[in-house]
């Protein structure tokens, strides 16, 4: 690999770990100010899971509990449906 295309590829994940980064903070910062911040943290999480492993991860794991949680509304709700 040239050393120009190393460079490029240094950047290019410098950059997604600021922005990934800036997201992050701003998604925690919203956790306790008005705002969505799961969501930031999430967003974050997927500009960081371009470039990195670990975030994609803590993203997947995300999006599980969320199914799980979804599932569980649901059948909080049926069930609450049925007694009526």
């Amino acid at each position: 690999m040239s050393p120009v295309r190393q460079v490029l590829r240094l950047g290019r994940r410098i950059g997604i770990a600021i922005a990934g980064g800036a997201v992050v903070a701003a998604g925690v910062v919203m956790l306790v100010t008005p705002g969505p911040g799961i969501l930031g943290i999430a967003l974050g999480l997927g500009i960081l899971s371009q470039e990195f492993e670990r975030p994609r991860i803590w993203l997947d794991y995300m999006k599980r509990r969320f199914k799980d949680l979804t599932h569980k509304v649901r059948a909080r709700s049926r069930k609450k449906d049925g007694d009526s």
